[in-house]
């Protein structure tokens, strides 16, 4: 059984790779703030044991706890692999830096940034020792690597979650059965993130215009197209260990 925790499954990329991966000898535990009805149904159809852990990862001090529940879920003695994919993301605020409320940077910051990195930190503690294929996903962004006017936010948040996926190849090197971990920008995707960005006003975002033109020249990729490409990376021996890539230039 190869088991993966998917965050933000319920919609947007993250449904896109979470119905990917509904196979055979595979069980999804999917965390999200609502569920998916449509991947529900499928992975019934398809008589693949999926779960959902309706979470608001904004609350970073209850992720540990939320681990330990998802990790009763894993039978150790069946895994044949185990995956995490951290996915979830928000885009807001999107503005000028001194324009940014700053509750809305802490929750950005809690939910981009602080959470990927609990949830990870909770998942190398339950399976440390096991002999079994374990990996780390990030979803990452071009974002991470560019500065964008109006999203101090979304790229400090992506650049630290890059840097802190190559920190944990680091440590895991010396490790008998390490964890692998990838970061991976995956294009720009046609979800509700999209929409955010297009409502924006040119002062808030002077690239808006830009993300409008793509949307209407049918540029945006489909979510289920971007979740086939991260499932055939994720399961591949092309998941190259500590590296940041982009995958329309890589794959």
């Amino acid at each position: 059984m190869k088991y993966f925790i998917i965050t933000g499954a319920s919609r947007g990329l993250g449904e896109g790779l979470a119905m990917e991966l509904l196979g055979e000898q595979h069980h999804l535990l999917c965390i999200s703030r609502s569920e998916s009805d449509s991947l529900k149904k499928m992975a019934s159809a398809k008589n693949v044991p999926l779960d959902f852990f309706l979470y608001d990862l904004a609350d970073t001090q209850g992720i540990p706890g939320l681990m330990d529940q998802i990790f009763q879920k894993v039978d150790k003695q069946e895994a044949e692999g185990i995956y995490l994919v951290n996915n979830a993301g928000l885009i807001q605020p999107v503005n000028r830096v001194e324009e940014c409320p700053p509750e809305e940077t802490e929750k950005h910051l809690r939910v981009n940034l602080l959470a990927p990195m609990l949830l990870s930190s909770a998942f190398i503690k339950h399976i440390q020792g096991w002999d079994t294929e374990k990996r780390i996903l990030n979803i990452s962004s071009g974002a991470a690597q560019n500065p964008y006017y109006g999203w101090s936010c979304y790229c400090t948040g992506k650049a630290g979650l890059d840097m802190f996926g190559r920190c944990i190849s680091e440590e895991q090197k010396e490790e008998e059965h390490p964890v692998k971990t990838m970061s991976v920008a995956p294009g720009i995707i046609d979800t509700k993130m999209q929409t955010t960005i297009r409502s924006a006003t040119e002062r808030e975002f002077v690239h808006r215009d830009k993300f409008v033109s793509l949307k209407e020249t049918g540029q945006l990729v489909p979510p289920a197209l971007a979740g086939k490409k991260l499932a055939h990376l994720l399961l591949s021996d092309n998941f190259r260990d500590g590296e940041v890539i982009d995958i329309r230039e890589d794959y």
